[in-house]
Parts: C-alpha cells; structure tokens; sequence
C-alpha cells in the first residue's frame, strides 16, 4: 500500500446491513445413490455449488466499487465476497466497529485505516479529538495474525500499539503511516526488532516524539529484506553508523527518505552503498559537518551519476543552492521533484527544472515565483501534477506567485491532471484559460489566500473562473474554492459538477441559496468540507436527502446553530452528528456552534468522545 491520497473512495461495506451468522461454508447437502457409483457420495447443495464458483470468480475482482456492488446481489454472494475479500479500506475509524468488520472478513491480509477528517491538519481540531488505533489493533490481533499489510493515515497510535502490532502479526511486510501521532521512537524500535520479514517502513508527517531511543540499531544484524524506509518526518538525530550497515545490507532497497539530520556528506556515502535507489529523500543537503581545511569536498555529482535507476528525488530540508548543481546528472531522468521544502528562487531553480523533461510530478515553494513556473512550463510538457506551496501563508501580503504563473502553467504543460495553487492574488481569465488548456484536470483546488478576494483586476467575483473549471474540466472529482464567490459560483458547480466526490469551501458563500446548489446539484458527492463561510441552518437542512451517501460533513465557523445540529440528528439517527467546542467560554455566548462533523455509522456513536465533543 502506498501513502498518497488518490486511492478510491471508501469501500460501500458500511452500508451493507449485518445479516448475522458466521461467514463460512454452507453445510447443507443431499444424499445421492447410485447404481455403480460411491454409495457414500454426497452431492453438494446448488446453493454450496453457487458459493464455491463465486469464490473462483471473485478472486479475480480488484476493485473495491466491482466487490461491493457484487456482495449486494443477495446473501450467498454477500457471504461469498466476504470469504474471498484479503484487502479492506476503512475511510473513517469510527463509520463502522472493529468487532463488525472482523466477524465479517475473516481472509484479510492488508487493511488501511483513516482517522481524523482532513481539516484537522490545519488545527482546526483539538489534539486529543479521538481517532485511537487502539479498539482496531485489539480486534485485528485476534482475527487477523496473518496480516501482511498495514496503512493508517491521522489515526492516534500509541508506542505500545506498535509494541502489540508488532508482536502480534508476524509476517507483517508493510507499515505505513501518515499524519499520525502519539507515538516516538521506541514504538519504532519495537518495529524494527520484531518485524523481521518488514519490506515497507513508511513514516510520512507525522508527529513522532524523541524517547532517546537508537530504533535504527534495532533492525536485524543479517541482511534485511527492505525495499522502502522513509522516516523525513523524524524530528530526532538517528544512529547514522548503524543507518548505513542498515543500508549496505538492504539490497532490495529502492526508496529511501531521510530526516533533516542527515548531513549531505553523510548521504553521499549512502548513496554509494546503494547506486540501485529509485527513490531518494535527501535529507538537509547541507554540510553539517565542517570541511577541514585543505581537505577536498566529497564529489556529490559522481554519486548522483552513479545512481542511474532514480526517478523521484525530495527533501533538500536545509538546502544550500550551491549543491543544486550535483543532481544535474539525474534530472533527465526524473519524473517526480519535490522542492517543497527548498526555499530557493527562480535564478536557482532554471538550472534544474530545464533538464527535467520527464517531470510528471513537481511540488515547490511559491519563492520560485511567477518567473519560476514559466520555467517549468516552458521545460516539463508532460507535467501531470503541480503543487505550488506558500513559504509564509500570509493573507495581506503580495505573494511572488499569481494568474501569471497559473497561465503559463496551463499554456506549457496541457496534460496536467491534479493542480494546488496556493496565491494572493488571480483573475477569472487565467483560471478559465487553464479550464481550456487542461481539459484533463481531476484536481483542482486554487487557495487564494486572504478573505473574499475578488479577481485582482477587474474586482469582479470568482464565479466565472471556477464555473469554467467545473463546465470544461469534465473528469474533475475534487474541487477546492476560495476568493470572492457569490451563489452564482455554486450554481456552476451544481450544475456541472457531477463527478465531484470532494469539495472544499474557505472563505467563500453567499447566501443559504449556494450550499442548496452543491448539495442537490452534485449526486457523487462524497466529502465536503466548509470553513468560515455564512451557510446556516436551512442551508444544512437541505442535504437531508443525501447525507446518507455521504462519507462526511464538516461545517466550522459558519452560521449553523445547535437546534439546526439537533433537527438533524433527529430526522437522521443513522447518522453520527458531532458538535465540537474549540472555545468553552466563547461557544457559551456565540448563536453558532464552532464545529459541526457529520458522519454515516453502522455502529452508532462512539464512545470515546471527549468533553468537548457532543454527539447529538
């Protein structure tokens, strides 16, 4: 399993009713006898017979929407799936329980795991919120020993969660965990002592504490069967001696990403224990160490010549330009660049980004500016994903990236697929070009950053802009608006958004009227996520007939209020609604809540809500 977030949405098992009974072979069968044949034969069942040739047949669907759609047909098919289904995908920890899914899959040998909704990543969620890994490791423990895959992304794991994880399946290959917390590094150290047959070690930003402990020296002495180890997000020094026994006796490595305490000189020795890496995250490239003097400086650019099989290079936490010039040897052959941590400008990125002509991935920092981006169209034709980040997320300042760089983007690089573009300033225009230019967008989520910001030039609404975004990009499934929108704008989307299955509103609305637009307009809607917007209560009141085939609603900092909240548990009691306080004293004397969270769950509430969660 991987760590990105272009996976299919969550599997329809939640909504699947629970027929009862234990998911195994139908017993029942009919005595034949025969003239010449075994007069103990048993002729198995039609219904036995039905089940045994849907297993065959199922083993070879993929798809989590094919399998889902199939276990709905009738209960021996429901059984059937259920026998033949080794992968789960659970979208909210809380949509179902551990025990309901474990009773069910008996087979399962990878499952992921997601926790807090997405907004939580901007502290728009208190910490200690829920999402505990805990309820699933101890039913997974139990049923699933033979697991060989685990991924959990914003779930609260604990060190001894990955203390019984570890014990408790065996022939555990894969872990990966993103944006997770609650754990340090000797949860890590349990990890990599006991899971022996570990090829994926993946720790993506997350919140990992610093115990002190040497985890790296805890991997086994012989040589260790590892394809991919990413731990950039390690805010802690690590044992490099015992990382580069590690590396030397890791043949099957092909990913590896370090943490900022990596030095340069220390990633060019590991770079020649391992000229078979595909994927690197460099580190700090940067000499921590000083150079004595008269001693000569290691020559980064033989060992990044040497590594001829790499395709996808990040880190540079720290980075030095004058180092830049050592990855020139694999630029040619590099489809995915993430730059997102290298506060470098347009002069130090023209160098590098001209030789990437096989780009097909490329983050950055907006310091590049709008000069930088025309480099890059000018350079990577066949661009499929841009993500353009803020080095200060500023609301009144003049950000050095605008329609100008967006414009150039859609105009050099036509098979873009998947575009984030943080700014301070755009135009209906340049938006509306790339809706022509980039007919093939599925993503698109422009962040203008500051309040009801209008087009820059003409003052006028947003509307027109992202209405062409939603009428010409007709693959489009997720959408991010900000700026100046009136209703008109969500009249667009409803409209013409059919496939959208995640929308994200900030800063934007008009009247109760828009969210209407979406909620009847868009029937793939999946999640949708509002912050500080005016909708209230009658705009709430208008998806009740499609909260049931959403995943989630979250609503913070908009005008609903807590009869509204009520009204709507009361009419939806298979739905979980959430209301959280982020300020006691101030939700105390404020008409509207802080947080609405709105989930669908087979199993009810939770309940480990903490105070300041009330579920209606």
């Amino acid at each position: 399993m991987s760590g990105s977030d272009n996976r299919s949405e969550m599997s329809e098992d939640e909504e699947l009713p629970d027929l009862g009974g234990d998911a195994t072979h139908s017993s029942n069968s009919t005595a034949v006898s025969g003239g010449g044949g075994d007069q103990n034969y048993v002729s198995p069942s039609p219904d036995q017979v039905l089940e045994n040739v849907l297993e065959n047949v199922l083993c070879f669907l993929t798809s989590r929407r094919d399998r889902n759609a199939a276990s709905l047909v009738c209960k021996s098919w429901y059984r059937a799936e259920a026998l033949t289904r080794s992968e789960l995908f659970i979208g909210n920890c809380y949509s179902v329980s551990p025990r309901r899914v474990t009773n069910r899959f008996r087979l399962v040998k990878a499952i992921a795991i997601k926790g807090k909704p997405r907004f939580s990543d901007f502290s728009l969620l208190p910490p200690d919120w829920g999402a505990h890994f805990g309820p699933w490791l101890s039913a997974m423990a139990r049923s699933y020993r033979a697991l060989e895959k685990l991924y959990l992304k914003r779930m609260s794991v604990t060190d001894e969660d990955l203390a019984i994880a570890a014990h408790s399946f065996p022939i555990l290959k894969e872990l990966v965990m993103v944006c997770c917390e609650g754990f340090g590094t000797s949860g890590l150290a349990s990890v990599a002592s006991e899971c022996r047959q570990i090829r994926v070690l993946e720790l993506m930003d997350s919140d990992i504490g610093d115990d002190e402990e040497d985890w790296i020296s805890c991997f086994p002495d012989n040589v260790t069967c590892l394809e991919s180890f990413i731990f950039d997000c390690v805010e802690a020094p690590i044992n490099f001696e015992a990382l580069e026994q590690l590396v030397a006796r890791s043949p099957s490595l092909k990913k590896l990403r370090l943490n900022c305490y990596i030095s340069i000189g220390q990633l060019y020795r590991l770079m020649i224990r391992a000229p078979q890496l595909t994927h690197l995250g460099t580190g700090s490239f940067s000499p921590l160490e000083i150079v004595a003097q008269g001693e000569q400086e290691l020559n980064y650019f033989s060992a990044f010549a040497a590594c001829k099989s790499l395709i996808c290079l990040s880190g540079f936490r720290e980075i030095i330009p004058d180092y830049l010039s050592a990855i020139y040897p694999v630029c040619g052959n590099l489809t995915s660049l993430n730059l997102s941590y290298a506060n470098i400008n347009a002069e130090q990125l023209k160098p590098v980004i001209c030789q990437c002509h096989k780009l097909q991935t490329f983050w950055v920092l907006d310091s590049v500016s709008d000069e930088g981006l025309q480099a890059v169209s000018a350079a990577c034709k066949d661009l499929r994903e841009l993500r353009v980040f803020p080095v200060q997320a500023l609301e009144d300042a003049e950000g050095p990236v605008s329609e100008v760089g967006l414009l150039a983007i859609s105009e050099g690089c036509r098979k873009l697929q998947s575009i984030l573009y943080f700014c301070q300033r755009m135009t209906n225009a340049a938006v509306v070009a790339m809706s022509k230019n980039c007919p093939d967008l599925v993503v698109f989520r422009l962040c203008i950053m500051g309040r009801h910001r209008p087009d820059h030039i003409t003052g006028e609404p947003m509307d027109e802009g992202f209405g062409a975004i939603v009428k010409n990009c007709k693959k489009l499934t997720r959408l991010a608006v900000s700026g100046l929108l009136t209703d008109r704008a969500f009249s667009y989307i409803g409209q013409y958004g059919k496939l959208l299955r995640t929308l994200s509103v900030a800063f934007a609305g008009n009247t109760d009227l828009g969210l209407k637009y979406l909620l009847e307009g868009c029937p793939k809607l999946q999640k949708l996520e509002i912050r500080d917007s005016p909708f209230g209560d009658s705009a709430l009141f208008a998806g009740l007939q499609h909260y049931y085939n959403m995943r989630f609603l979250w609503m913070s900092s908009c005008k609903v209020t807590r009869l509204g909240c009520e009204e709507i548990a009361r009419q939806l009691p298979g739905l979980v609604v959430e209301v959280i306080t982020r300020d006691r004293e101030e939700n105390e004397t404020s008409e509207y809540v802080d947080t609405l969270y709105m989930y669908r769950s087979l199993d009810g509430p939770r309940a480990d809500a903490p105070r300041f969660v009330h579920i209606l």
